[in-house]
């Protein structure tokens, strides 16, 4: 392992997410070790790059590294399989109700992958039994994915920019957000059957994001589970995330997963404008912290925005935080998705466990000693 593999997986260790106080039980811990797929890329100087995806489950509560090789490649491959988050009938996010028993519930492969994984493996390499990771539904961190595919239509002569997107960002407003996937309904870039293949999803799968999905989303912009969308349909794991802001920073050396033909995910001007957006970020909530820094037991996390440009998304069940960090002393991006949602969260006004914050902090340390 790197010094970035080996420093992550300590530092969820040190959280002790498996001691979270888990609302749904009257406040006892939580049944099960969350999952939490945490993943970094920190761009360091002289060009040096180090790259780490460390992911933890109820079957991994000790964690594991995924492979991700010197080109930085996808974590998916041997060893490691992503398998589909799910809702239930009602429309519940069943795998992470407290008496979820996994081991009854039809996981999909996340990307067509079949195995015989279940619980087994161990991240090293046996083919025959990949260790399985459940992947978190993103939340509003889908909005990123949204906020990409309507800028490659501005790209493509398409559309314009529209006044929603800024609002979808910076505040996570759901009606601008159904403004925008109807947007993208409206000039083909999303398509209007169910699993439909789509520009958007082509646009993610050519640069080897294949993880990264907007399925199931409606002409009208329904994007949530009474659509027909949302958990189990919708879909992004941390390193690709960190992959794409990768594409999505300027500053960033060439990605090196990518031939040298494979053509910008954005034009210059739009992806500076998506850049831009992140940064006037108002929800410092997960990783970060400065939203909530009158509440009680405050704990410090990441830069706030603008120093890390970032969307964040938080249900009952599920936060996620993904962005890029620049400052004086370094510069790294990273993403993390977890079902550990404000049913987790210490008060009424925030998000989730003071635990995430205090991970974003200890990343940010990692990073710097890195460079």
């Amino acid at each position: 392992m790197n010094t970035l593999e080996t420093t992550l997986l300590q530092a969820v260790r040190a959280q002790d997410f498996g001691s979270t106080a888990d609302s749904a039980l009257g406040g006892q811990p939580i049944r099960h070790f969350p999952n939490i797929d945490l993943a970094v890329a920190a761009f360091l100087p002289q060009g040096r790059v180090q790259c780490a995806n460390v992911l933890f489950s109820r079957e991994h509560p000790q964690g594991l590294v995924a492979q991700l090789g010197a080109r930085a490649g996808a974590a998916q491959g041997v060893g490691l399989r992503f398998e589909r988050d799910q809702q239930d009938a009602a429309g519940n996010s069943a795998a992470w109700l407290p008496a979820a028993n996994w081991s009854a519930m039809n996981f999909l492969p996340l990307t067509g992958q079949t195995g015989t994984g279940g619980s087994g493996g161990s991240g090293s390499g046996n083919a025959a039994a990949p260790a399985r990771f459940i992947a978190p539904y993103p939340a509003s961190l889908l909005k990123l994915m949204v906020a990409v595919g309507v800028l490659i239509a501005v790209d493509r002569g398409l559309a314009t920019i529209p006044e929603a997107l800024e609002p979808m960002i910076v505040v996570s407003d759901n009606d601008a957000t159904d403004a925008c996937v109807a947007l993208l309904h409206r000039v083909g870039m999303l398509g209007t059957t169910p699993n439909a293949t789509n520009a958007l999803n082509n646009a993610f799968v050519e640069r080897d994001l294949h993880t990264l999905q907007l399925n199931n989303t409606t002409a009208r912009g329904g994007w949530r589970n009474p659509d027909g969308a949302g958990v189990g349909h919708i879909h992004m794991t941390a390193w690709d995330t960190v992959r794409l802001l990768w594409l999505l920073d300027a500053d960033a050396p060439p990605a090196p997963w990518l031939r040298a033909t494979t053509p910008p995910l954005l034009s210059a001007a739009m992806r500076d404008h998506l850049r831009g957006v992140l940064t006037r970020q108002q929800l410092d909530e997960i990783l970060s912290s400065g939203t909530h820094r009158n509440q009680p037991g405050w704990v410090a996390g990441l830069p706030d925005a603008p120093n890390f440009a970032h969307k964040t998304g938080t249900t009952e069940n599920f936060a996620s935080d993904a962005g890029i960090v620049r400052t004086s002393r370094c510069h790294y991006a990273v993403a993390v998705l977890t079902n550990l949602g404000s049913r987790y969260a210490p008060g009424p006004e925030l998000a989730t466990t003071w635990r995430l914050p205090a991970l974003g902090a200890a990343v940010h340390a990692a990073v710097e000693a890195l460079a």
